[in-house]
C-alpha cells in the first residue's frame, strides 16, 4: 500500500449509548425514500429516522434521537435484525453522520452489516437478555461510557464485561485497517493498472 493511503485501524470504540428499541428495524424507516434524491450523503444525519422523530407537520415525536440526554451518542444499542430491508447505504451513512460510531445489537442484516464495515463502523452481536441489559442501563444511565473492544469481542459498561460476537471477517479487517476498499484501491492503482494491462481481455 502507498505510503499516502491510511486507513485507521479500528481495534476499539468508547463512548455513550443510545438505545433504539425494537426488532426488524429496516433501512427505509432508518432513513426514508424521499431523503436519497441527494447527490452526496453530506447532511443526510438530520434525517435519521425522521418519519420516527416527527409527525406530519415536523412536531417532534418520542424517539429516544429528540432527547437531549442522547445527542452526543455514539454508539447505538439495538435488538434484532437491524437495518432489514433495502439494501441502501445511505442508512448507516446517515446514522454515521448523525454522530453513530459503532452497533451493538442481537443481530444485523447482512448487507446493512455489509456497509457499516465499509465505513469502519463495527456491528457486535450479543443474546437478547444481553442487548436488553445494555438498552435499559444506557436509558438510566445516559453519560456512562461503553468500550467495544473489537479484537477480543468484549463490551464493557459499569465495570461489567460482557462477550460480543463479531463477524471474523469483520473483525480482521477492522482490526487489520483493511476495511475500506476504496482506499485499499487506491492505494494500489499501480498494481491494478498493471494487472489490466495484462488482461487480453480488457
Amino acid at each position: 500500500m502507498s505510503d499516502d493511503v491510511e486507513i485507521p485501524e479500528v481495534k476499539e470504540v468508547s463512548g455513550t449509548g443510545i438505545p433504539v428499541r425494537g426488532n426488524d428495524i429496516d433501512t427505509d424507516q432508518i432513513i426514508p425514500a424521499r431523503f436519497m434524491k441527494v447527490v452526496t450523503f453530506d447532511g443526510l444525519g438530520e434525517f435519521s429516522f425522521f418519519d420516527q422523530r416527527f409527525d406530519d407537520e415536523d412536531n417532534p415525536k418520542d424517539h429516544p434521537m429528540n432527547e437531549d440526554r442522547f445527542q452526543d451518542a455514539n454508539v447505538m444499542v439495538v435488538n434484532a435484525n437491524f437495518g432489514c430491508g433495502s439494501s441502501r447505504e445511505h442508512a448507516p451513512q446517515a446514522l454515521m453522520r448523525w454522530g453513530i460510531d459503532a452497533f451493538i445489537g442481537e443481530s444485523f442484516a447482512e448487507i446493512f452489516a455489509g456497509n457499516c464495515l465499509a465505513l469502519g463502523m463495527p456491528t457486535v452481536t450479543a443474546d437478547q437478555e444481553t442487548i436488553e441489559d445494555l438498552q435499559d442501563f444506557v436509558d438510566e444511565n445516559p453519560d456512562a461510557e461503553i468500550d467495544i473492544d473489537v479484537a477480543a469481542e468484549t463490551v464493557t459498561y459499569d465495570g461489567t464485561t460482557v462477550d460480543v460476537t463479531v463477524d471474523e471477517g469483520q473483525r480482521k479487517a477492522l482490526v487489520d485497517g483493511i476495511w475500506d476498499t476504496t482506499a485499499l484501491m487506491k492505494a494500489n492503482q499501480q498494481a491494478i493498472s498493471e494487472t489490466a494491462e495484462g488482461l487480453p481481455y480488457v
